[in-house]
C-alpha cells in the first residue's frame, strides 16, 4: 500500500500563521497536520505501508528542514518516503501527476488539510473508494450521488437541489492508482481544466465512465483546518478524542509548574514553564514556550513563545512570539511582538 500525499499549498485562510509555516505542517494536539493524518490513515488502512510520496512546493516554503520531518514520519511508519514538488498551483489533478513515478498498485489519496477517526474495511470489490462525511448542509460541499447498489456514479459540486448528504473530504483510496494516473495523463494531454487548474474529479469521472465500481467509506470525525476558528476547534476536539484514547502522552515530564495548574484534556509540549498561569481546557502549548501571569483556555500555542499578562480564549498564536497583553481573541503569526 500505497500513500500519495499533496501538500504545496500553503494555506492563505490561516494567514498569518501560513505564511512562515505551511498549512500542512501547522501542530494540532502538539503534531503537525499532515504528521496526524498519515499517521490516522495508517491506522485505518490495517495494512503495511510501503511508500509515502510527498508533493510539496517551493522550496522556500518546504525547505530541508520539512523533508526531513516527513521523511523521519514515513521511516516510523516503515515506509519509503518519496519527495516531489509541485512548481506551479495547477490543481489536484496536477499534483498527483507530479508523484508520477509513485502512481502504481494500491495507493490512497489524501489532501493534507484534514484530519479524521474512522473505522472500517476496504471494500474489496472496489476499484475506488471516496471516504465521505454526512454533513448536515450538502450544499455547501462536493457529495456523491449514489445509485441502487450504493454505488457512487456521480460527483457533484455544491448542488443546488437535494443529491445525497454525503460529502467528500478529500481521501481516496485506488485498487491500482495507475488506472487513475492514465486518466489524469489523458485530462493534461487534453488540457482539460476546471476554474483554471487540472481537477482529481475529472480523472475520477473517466474512470466510472469505464464502468469502474466506486464505493463510499465513511468516517467517524472529519475536522477541517482551513482557517482560525476551525484549526482551534479542531485542536479541541483531537485533544478530547485523544485523552479518551489514552494512547498518546499529552502532558510533557519536562513541564515546569510555578503557582500553575493544567485543565485537561491539553498538549504541554517540552520545557514549557507555567507560571502563576492556568492553562486548559483544550489548549495545545509547543515546545519551549513560557507562560506567566495568564489564564489560557481554548488556544493553540506554537514553539518558542513568551505570554504573560493574558487571559485567552480562542487564541492562535505562532512561533517566537512575545506577547504581553489583555486581549482576548487573537490570531498573529510568526516573530510578533505585542506590548
Amino acid at each position: 500500500m500505497k500513500i500519495i500525499v499533496p501538500m504545496a499549498g500553503r494555506g492563505s485562510r490561516l494567514r498569518p500563521h501560513s505564511l512562515t509555516v505551511p498549512k500542512p505542517l501547522i501542530p494540532v494536539a502538539g503534531q503537525p497536520i499532515v504528521h496526524r493524518l498519515v499517521k490516522d490513515i495508517a491506522k485505518v488502512l490495517k495494512q503495511p505501508i510501503e511508500e509515502i510520496a510527498f508533493v510539496l512546493g517551493d522550496p522556500a516554503w518546504f525547505g530541508d528542514d520539512v523533508v526531513k520531518s516527513l521523511t523521519a514520519l514515513a521511516t516510523d511508519l516503515g515506509a519509503k518516503a518519496s519527495i516531489y514538488r509541485q512548481d506551479l498551483p495547477l490543481g489536484t489533478g496536477h499534483a498527483i501527476m507530479c508523484a508520477k513515478p509513485s502512481l502504481s498498485g494500491p495507493a490512497v489519496i489524501a489532501y493534507a488539510d484534514t484530519l479524521i477517526r474512522a473505522e472500517f474495511d476496504l471494500d474489496p470489490t472496489a476499484d475506488s473508494v471516496i471516504w465521505t462525511k454526512q454533513v448536515d448542509n450538502p450544499e455547501a460541499y462536493g457529495v456523491v450521488k449514489l445509485n441502487a447498489n450504493d454505488d457512487i456514479v456521480e460527483l457533484i459540486e455544491k448542488p443546488e437541489t437535494f443529491v445525497s448528504d454525503q460529502a467528500v473530504i478529500g481521501i481516496y483510496y485506488f485498487k491500482d492508482v495507475a488506472v487513475l494516473k492514465d486518466k489524469l495523463q489523458e485530462i493534461l494531454d487534453e488540457n482539460v481544466m476546471n476554474g483554471g487548474e487540472y481537477q482529481i474529479n475529472d480523472g475520477i469521472k473517466r474512470m466510472m465512465a469505464d464502468g469502474k465500481v466506486f464505493k463510499t467509506g465513511t468516517v467517524d470525525e472529519w475536522m477541517d483546518c482551513g482557517n482560525k476558528a476551525i484549526t482551534i476547534e479542531t485542536n479541541q476536539r483531537m485533544l478530547g478524542f485523544l485523552k479518551g484514547d489514552g494512547e498518546e502522552a499529552l502532558i510533557s515530564e519536562s513541564v515546569t509548574l510555578e503557582n500553575s495548574k493544567i485543565i485537561e484534556p491539553c498538549f504541554i509540549g517540552e520545557n514549557v514553564v507555567l507560571i502563576n498561569t492556568t492553562v486548559g481546557p483544550y489548549v495545545s502549548v509547543g515546545n519551549n514556550t513560557i507562560i506567566e501571569n495568564s489564564i489560557v483556555k481554548n488556544s493553540l500555542i506554537q514553539t518558542h513563545t513568551t505570554i504573560k499578562n493574558a487571559n485567552l480564549d480562542n487564541a492562535m498564536i505562532g512561533n517566537y512570539v512575545n506577547y504581553d497583553g489583555d486581549f482576548t481573541s487573537i490570531s498573529i503569526g510568526d516573530y510578533s511582538v505585542l506590548e
